[in-house]
């Protein structure tokens, strides 16, 4: 599943041998599916912005069951929690991938499609601690957050809200933002995210996004995980 690049061997023996043993072996891990995985991985890859992997791992995405409607709508969330140039270089990647895999304009997302239904109190809930918090210091930030985030993005019915979440946290895990990652797994596992599927993603992340990137989301999935069990 790990791609190696041609002529690691040369440079670095002791990569191709990790890639083709503990590499490989977690993609074998039955705590999640290949379709998570490759849910996952891609996700850590734009928002890290490691366009040389993209490729092939959006073949196997495909291959393993993510629809490319599905991954259109993993670049499109993630230009919100990533940054737009990361979305804009996942773009340019994936374009390769659907011409080669024949994939037109019917087998993506509406630009505007029918949005799932929202849970009036949680948002209104949701925005009113927003706005306490932070409503006189970024008033634009906290009205974006409500109308284009989650009364919209999220909203979008081409990405599972489980997967939608779970794409979320991974791309905060990748980029360090550990701050963020207590709402977002409660969010996930709200979702129908598992415990054991959420300890799993993080293990998998770890030959993604590094081992000090998981180190410092353990502590917040370990609080999130206690609290939840009380």
């Amino acid at each position: 599943m790990m791609q190696i690049v041609e002529g690691t061997n040369v440079v670095a023996p002791a990569l191709e041998k990790y890639a083709q043993g503990p590499v490989a072996q977690v993609w074998k891990r039955p705590g999640l599916s290949p379709r998570d995985r490759s849910l996952i991985t891609l996700a850590a890859l734009v928002a890290r912005n490691q366009t040389i992997q993209m490729a092939h791992y959006m073949h196997l995405a495909l291959d393993s069951g993510l629809k490319p409607r599905e991954i259109s709508e993993i670049i499109t969330h993630l230009a919100f929690y990533s940054g737009w140039g990361n979305a804009m270089s996942a773009v340019a990647m994936a374009k390769d991938v659907f011409v080669a895999r024949q994939i037109g304009a019917d087998q993506l997302p509406a630009a505007s499609p029918s949005l799932l239904p929202r849970s009036k109190e949680a948002e209104a809930k949701r925005a009113a601690s927003v706005d306490q918090q932070f409503g006189k210091v970024a008033p634009g930030v906290v009205q974006y957050t409500t109308d284009v985030l989650f009364r919209d993005l999220w909203l979008r019915p081409d990405l599972a809200p489980r997967d939608r979440s779970l794409v979320t946290v991974a791309a905060l895990i990748a980029n360090g933002q550990a701050a963020q990652v207590t709402y977002h797994l409660n969010r996930a596992m709200d979702n129908g995210l598992s415990q054991a599927e959420a300890a799993e993603a993080i293990t998998h992340l770890a030959f993604y996004v590094g081992w000090p990137n998981v180190f410092s989301a353990l502590p917040v999935a370990k609080d999130v995980f206690e609290k939840r069990a009380h």
